[in-house]
């Protein structure tokens, strides 16, 4: 059966890896990309394309985010992908939707095409399991944390926090109650907080988007990102796609 099919992912050489693999198979006859939610919100309403490979965490609108605006019960088949940890993978296998975990290889995306394909032959039992995903995605994130210091283990609530940045084999939480230092890669601390709270402008920086009062153009697509305490953040180059979608309204 012909196959039209849309790619979602915030990173452009993760569509084309995608792209070149969805081309090898006669079966696929469209393939259209996306580069946001908001991108593939749109893209499901207007083509209503068979096959969705989705990735989960995207600044701004995620994956999960998309199929809560277009309703489980009316999306299409979804192969998610995703660069989350075991647990948020066995998560997706209970629920029998299958994912490509980043990074990922021919064969292991040609099986997932495959079972994708004998979902597309009996698509009744999707909408229910897409539902239950939904239902339960809230769950892969942190709410608050452990931190230690002289003699004591205090807790901190995630939306205290108004931005994180790394301090070498440390990252500092910046609240209006101080600062603290969690021993923690940024990389995981990223993939462990809600995208829809939390945005990375720079490599070093990731910032609650609640606390944001404005952001100011700098040069070379950078900007200025003044938070309601007053503190100034410099955003970096790379990130300026995602700080960008904050300007989106979303009507």
């Amino acid at each position: 059966m012909p196959i039209a099919t849309l790619i979602v992912d915030d990173e452009p050489l993760a569509r084309e890896g995608l792209r070149m693999l969805l081309a090898r198979d006669a079966a696929i006859t469209a393939i259209e990309e996306a580069r946001n939610g908001h991108e593939a919100v749109a893209a499901i309403r207007a083509r209503r394309p068979d096959l969705v490979f989705l990735d989960v965490q995207m600044p701004g609108m995620d994956g999960i985010s998309v199929i809560r605006e277009i309703g489980p019960e009316r999306m299409p088949a979804v192969v998610f992908v995703t660069a989350h940890d075991r647990y948020a993978v066995q998560a997706f296998e209970i629920n029998a939707i299958d994912y490509l975990l980043k990074p990922f290889t021919a064969e292991r995306f040609a099986g997932a095409l495959e079972r994708a394909k004998a979902r597309l032959a009996r698509p009744e039992g999707a909408g229910s399991e897409l539902a239950s995903v939904v239902e339960n995605a809230g769950l892969r994130y942190v709410k608050r944390l452990a931190v230690r210091a002289v003699g004591r283990i205090f807790f901190v609530d995630v939306e205290e926090v108004e931005w994180f940045q790394a301090a070498e084999n440390y990252v500092e939480l910046h609240t209006a109650r101080g600062t603290h230092l969690l021993h923690v890669a940024m990389n995981t601390l990223e993939k462990s907080l809600d995208p829809e709270l939390f945005l990375r402008i720079h490599r070093c920086l990731i910032v609650n988007v609640r606390r944001i009062r404005e952001l100011q153009p700098a040069t070379h697509g950078e900007y200025v990102v003044v938070l309601e305490s007053g503190a100034r953040l410099e955003s970096g180059r790379t990130y300026r796609e995602r700080i960008r979608l904050l300007t989106a309204n979303p009507f």
